[in-house]
């Protein structure tokens, strides 16, 4: 029997307190967390601008440097998971439902309101694409590297025990086995839980809003509640049967269905104009990526409240899902050298993310030109509206709904393998009955948060979650940089050979004559 830590017991009853507050008085769990929420955006948001801009830079810097060819493993260790199945899991915990439910919307939203342009117009459309690619590409995944890669490197190259809290080790010694590792990885596995249950919810939203479209379905909170007990059964079915089988197979048949409906979307829709949106856009997002990473409009409150909404929103989001995509990454990466490693996990993903925006934005904003206005409608209704303006409407809402349920049992089931390593010393093998606990608490989380104030409830929470978890982000990168620099001097890694100084020439002694 693996032995259960400390934070385990002492996050479920955060947890458990979290929700029955939530129970109890759902309306004040709603103040409450807006309120911090605005603090935290308002005061906090030019330290998550330059912290996610200084992450990215270290991964560049990683992947230049002579470190990049030092192995997450032994020197001759060898991958685990075949390249193709390795992206299809970390892409499938990475990104998942997000990309289905932020697909059609989130570019329309920006189409309609722009950070800069006006509303409408061609140049909101070029802004729309610019700033979705921002939000979706290296800075998002350098946030999920940098945890995975300090993860797993000292988990497989040094034999700690996959714990935040063990990759602080360098700068803070033993104090990190003692009550202060134990605060880490408690902080750690709030922001999980939190960040998980969020995408939940989001998940359940959309799902009934696709049966909404289709079957007339009410969208409700009892329909939601439904949907989380169904596939919350589903995914601890899966969890139950191990990371090789259940997240292994899922997450390749989540590829294959976001496959199938990208190019079914891609070939039915504007297919020459969403190859040049791309094309552009990929462009513009290079030219002007200094300038939307450090923008805060200090000086316009409506831009600012524009930035607040969705870049620190997105930043939030990305480091409070980065303890436990990390932790997953982390696990599945074992054998990849660094550069390998920070090279798929920040290009290819942000590629894919790329186009699937590209396809589903494009569409979205061609069928609002068009004159059927999708502005009004709900988020999560947005992808089934466009899928009505196109043939074989009901085939793509079937195929979207069976994606967002397989990208929600992959997500939540990927979390309670993490959560349960976590709060078991680090175990790669955790028991059931942890992962269950977990599964229930992250499906109990993302329910209270949908009846409390649905989606906007569940962004806050997201919010609150992250800012401490960034401070240990900050920590964690100049722990692995100290530990890199000082096995870069041992092996001798260098871009240049240090010149070596020549022995002085041996005196011959003298002969007697």
């Amino acid at each position: 029997m693996k032995r259960i830590s400390n934070v385990f017991w002492i996050t479920v009853a955060i947890v458990l307190a979290a929700v029955v507050y939530g129970v109890a008085a759902p309306t004040s769990f709603e103040d409450v967390t807006a309120n911090i929420q605005t603090f935290i955006t308002s005061t906090f948001g030019w330290y998550y601008l330059i912290l996610v801009t200084v992450i990215v830079i270290f991964c560049v810097f990683l992947i230049f440097s002579p470190m990049g060819t030092i192995r997450l493993g032994k020197p001759d260790e060898k991958p685990e998971y075949s390249k193709t199945t390795w992206f299809a899991m970390l892409f499938s915990a990475g990104m998942g439902i997000g990309l289905v439910f932020w697909g059609a919307a989130e570019p329309l939203s920006h189409f309609m309101t722009p950070p800069l342009a006006e509303g409408g117009t061609n140049a909101a459309n070029k802004e729309a694409m610019r700033y979705t690619f921002f939000h979706w590409g290296i800075h998002a995944w350098a946030i999920y590297a940098i945890v995975a890669l300090a993860l797993a490197y000292f988990q497989f190259r040094k034999g700690e025990p996959g714990l935040i809290s063990a990759t602080l080790k360098p700068i803070f010694g033993k104090k990190m086995e003692g009550i202060w590792g134990t605060i880490i990885d408690v902080i750690a596995v709030f922001a999980t839980v939190v960040g998980v249950a969020t995408t939940l919810g989001f998940g359940a939203a959309q799902i009934n809003g696709g049966l909404t479209y289709l079957f007339g379905i009410p969208k409700n909170f009892t329909v939601q509640f439904i949907i989380v007990a169904i596939v919350t059964v589903l995914f601890m079915i899966s969890a139950w049967s191990g990371l090789s089988k259940g997240i292994k197979y899922l997450s390749n048949t989540n590829m294959v269905l976001a496959i199938a409906i990208l190019l079914l979307v891609f070939f039915i829709g504007p297919t020459l104009l969403i190859l040049n949106i791309f094309t552009d856009t990929i462009g513009s997002y290079i030219q002007n990526i200094a300038q939307m990473s450090f923008r805060i409009a200090p000086l316009n409150e409506d831009h600012r409240s524009w930035i607040n909404g969705w870049t620190i929103f997105y930043w939030a989001w990305w480091i409070s899902w980065s303890p436990f995509v990390g932790i997953f990454i982390a696990r599945v990466s074992r054998g990849r050298t660094i550069r390998e490693f920070l090279i798929g996990v920040l290009l290819l993903p942000a590629l894919v993310s790329f186009f699937w925006f590209a396809v589903f934005g494009t569409s979205a904003i061609e069928v609002q030109k068009s004159g059927i206005d999708l502005s009004q409608l709900a988020t999560e209704e947005v992808l089934f509206a466009v899928f009505n303006d196109f043939p074989w409407s009901g085939l793509l809402a079937i195929i979207a709904i069976t994606l967002i349920s397989t990208f929600f049992i992959t997500s939540a089931d990927s979390a309670t393998f993490v959560l349960g390593m976590q709060t078991t010393y680090g175990s790669l093998t955790p028991p059931n009955s942890v992962k269950l606990t977990w599964g229930i608490a992250q499906s109990a989380v993302a329910l209270i948060l949908l009846y409390s104030g649905g989606l906007q409830a569940l962004q806050n929470a997201l919010i609150v979650a992250a800012l401490p978890f960034s401070i240990i982000m900050a920590l964690m990168m100049l722990s692995l940089y100290k530990s890199l620099n000082k096995e870069k001097r041992e092996l001798g890694l260098y871009i240049k050979p240090k010149p070596r100084k020549e022995p002085k020439p041996r005196k011959e002694p003298k002969r007697e004559k």
